[in-house]
């Protein structure tokens, strides 16, 4: 390795560049079509496809679509784009989502605004004539129409079928055309694609002649501001955000034909999950305000008349599970919900997985086989299938499992700690298979991993030591370094988890990654521990920090420990040291939340209830910096770096500077670093690069590290 890992680590986006992912297999089980880029450092995402051979020769890859060929090189992107990119986390450029028609013959996909389609079997590629730039442009499942989104406008481009689809196209028609400047049609709100996972907007119909379009009326929502305090000459930049406990966007729901009929479908509840509009009919999910009723319902397209077919119901909160309404071949309901306390797969009316298993994921049904992620135990995801009331696993090697199914064909994703970086396996039936590269960069170094289960409540653990360490040798200085929070684990069977947490180890550091109550994996019951009270997270971090320091006599440094984080762990950094410092001498808060009326409804509410039912004060840190002054806590110094992006525009920057004014008023040091012009994701090489470095050398000064 020629360059440092801090450096390595921005150029390729955590190491994600060059790992194939966006998987689609043709409904023959014959081909994949793909995204990845062309090297580990390479940011911009091509479109690739594999031949998939029945007689267990390798297959074949060819390059369908690269961008840099079509004069892409430098986008410029429209800012719905720009926003959609920043709500799926997506880093890279280029071809980054693609959709297809139903027999996976034509792709389109939008590249800086401009739509293209590509004929998947020769390779063929032109630019399509577009009303404006474009937003998420699908197929429908004939090929003969692309659908997308400009200026908040829904529309429908003939181009043909058959032979014609690559020669010729036709019409340009406005499906829907907003209202005023707060409407759009066919986009998904802030809060779908931020807290629900729902990145889209409409739904073809499968003949083709009807789309399901969702129109978004943001005028509800209270308008804040983006600023640039770097460039003052530039005006802020409005933002509709609802903040909990205020106005959520209207969502109203219509079937719109190519005809220009409109049907209306209404619903009761606050939230639209999700919809699903296949052969078996038209479905939509649908959650209350306070998230504890789950409505599956069917839709008559044709008059908008809704049944409810299901209602899920929960005194916490009912979990949305990715991947379903799903149907077997024969209309059978595939679901997914919480009894005996497990999260189990529900196929007709009966759960078919046992509650030992937590499903994660329906990730495909093939047929009568459902393809599925579940954990026994919560540090490993498996894949399995169920079908004619048979559970068969898939993967059975220990580690992260993802995939696909069609037409026979599994795709296995794997991610594990005895292998580096991720292998794509494709398995065709009755016998074959092949695999697709990944072209990603070697981190040059090797996580030094041991899971454990630490504390009264075995919380999972990832322990982390210097290559260099000799246990018994000598303590190390600790860096606890969690999430901590709801919906995100960090302690899995998988190497890539922890390269950036070796790389801190070598610096000196006993490393400790710890999952607490309210992580996914262990049970509904486990992630509802954190219902109505965030700061049980740091209960669990010190319960971890003990119990490893149990296992591991001599090796941590109990009188040195530091805490470093990113958003929820980002917060848990900051409440570590102002509730707890005679466990944690230092921390770094990175885009933290601090007061949790300012973050959005759909997750803030899920934990923390509405704010009038008073249980925010609890979890907020404002009221923190308040105790400090004149108390033994604020007289022992436990410097705090807090770092934000100031065009976030999830965690806005408000929240570092109301902490940081909180803390001036109470007398606390601390330090701030603002970062211009980033975002949550920090994406920028040499922003990122620097934010590790400037880490370090907080936190060696902090805890007075000399090596």
């Amino acid at each position: 390795m020629t360059e440092s890992f801090p450096r390595l680590h921005a150029r390729t986006r955590r190491f994600t560049l060059g790992v194939p992912r966006g998987f689609t297999i043709s409904p023959d089980g014959r081909r994949v079509v793909f995204l990845r880029t062309r090297s580990g450092t390479d940011p911009v995402t091509c479109l690739w496809e594999l031949d998939v051979p029945s007689d267990g020769a390798t297959g074949a890859e060819r390059l369908v679509v690269d961008p840099l060929a079509l004069g892409a090189a430098d986008e410029d992107l429209p800012p719905e784009e720009r926003a959609r990119r920043e709500r799926s986390r997506e880093s890279a450029g280029g071809v980054v989502a693609y959709a297809t028609d139903r027999e996976v013959r034509l792709a389109v996909f939008a590249l800086s605004g401009e739509l293209y389609l590509a004929e998947l079997a020769t390779g063929e590629v032109r630019r399509l004539p577009a009303a404006g730039p474009v937003i998420d442009p699908r197929l429908d499942p004939t090929g003969t129409r692309v659908a997308y989104v400009t200026g908040g406008a829904l529309h429908v481009l003939e181009i043909g079928s058959g032979t014609d689809a690559g020669t010729g196209t036709g019409a340009d028609s406005t499906l829907a055309e907003p209202e005023s400047d707060t409407v759009t049609y066919g986009l998904a709100e802030f809060i779908a694609a931020e807290e629900m996972d729902r990145m889209r907007g409409y739904w073809w119909s499968p003949s083709g002649d009807r789309l399901l379009v969702a129109r978004v009326d943001e005028a509800p929502v209270a308008l804040w501001h983006i600023a640039d305090p770097a460039n003052p000459s530039r005006e802020p930049v409005p933002q509709r955000y609802p903040a909990a406990g205020t106005s959520n966007a209207e969502v109203t729901l219509l079937v719109i034909g190519l005809d220009g009929t409109r049907t209306e479908v209404p619903f009761d509840q606050e939230y639209l999950a999700t919809a699903v509009w296949d052969t078996h009919g038209l479905a939509l999910v649908t959650l209350s305000r306070d998230q504890r009723s789950m409505r599956l319902l069917s839709a008559d397209p044709d008059t908008g008349e809704t049944t409810i077919l299901r209602e899920d119901t929960d005194p916490a909160w009912v979990e949305i599970v990715p991947g379903v309404p799903a149907r077997l071949s024969d209309g059978t309901l595939v679901w997914v919900a919480d009894a005996d306390g497990g999260r189990r797969l529900v196929v007709g009316s009966e759960p078919v997985t046992p509650a030992s298993l937590q499903v994660r994921a329906v990730l495909d049904v093939d047929g009568d086989t459902v393809l599925f992620q579940a954990s026994g135990d919560s540090t490993e995801i498996h894949l399995w299938t169920y079908r004619d009331g048979t559970l068969s696993p898939v993967t059975t090697e220990p580690g992260v499992h993802s995939g696909r199914r069609a037409g026979g064909t599994t795709l296995v994703i794997r991610q594990s700690l005895d292998t580096e970086g991720v292998t794509v396996s494709v398995r065709s039936a009755p016998v074959g298979g092949s695999s697709i590269r990944s072209v990603a960069e070697r981190p040059g170094l090797e996580p030094r991993v041991s899971l454990v289960r630490a504390g009264e409540r075995e919380l999972a653990a990832a322990v982390l030591l210097p290559s260099w360490h000799v246990p018994g040798s000598g303590p190390l200085p600790v860096l606890m370094d969690p999430y901590g929070g709801p919906h995100v684990q960090r302690v899995l069977s998988a190497r890539r988890m922890f390269l950036e947490s070796q790389w801190w180890a070598e610096q000196g550091f006993a490393v400790i990654v710890a999952d607490g109550r309210g992580t996914p994996g262990r049970g509904p019951a486990f992630e509802r521990e954190m219902l109505r009270d965030f700061t049980i997270s740091l209960q669990d971090q010190v319960d971890a920090l003990q119990g490893v320091a149990a296992l591991h006599p001599g090796d941590l440094d109990l009188s040195r420990v530091a805490i470093r984080g990113w958003s929820f762990g980002g917060y848990l950094a900051a409440l570590a040291v102002l509730r707890r410092p005679d466990v944690f001498h230092a921390a770094v808060a990175g885009a933290p939340v601090t007061d949790w009326r300012l973050y959005d409804t759909c997750y803030t509410e899920r934990y923390l209830g509405h704010p009038d039912e008073g249980h925010y004060e609890r979890s907020s840190l404002l009221g923190d910096a308040e105790k400090i002054a004149g108390s033994e806590t604020g007289k022992q110094e436990r410097p705090l770096l807090l770092i934000h992006g100031l065009a976030d525009d999830n965690v806005v920057a408000a929240h570092t500077l109301r902490l940081s004014s909180a803390l001036l008023a109470a007398g606390r040091p601390h330090t701030v670093l603002p970062l211009s012009g980033v975002t949550h994701m920090t994406p920028q090489e040499v922003v990122a690069e620097n934010l590790l470095l400037l880490q370090l050398d907080f936190l060696k000064k902090s805890l007075n590290i000399t090596r």
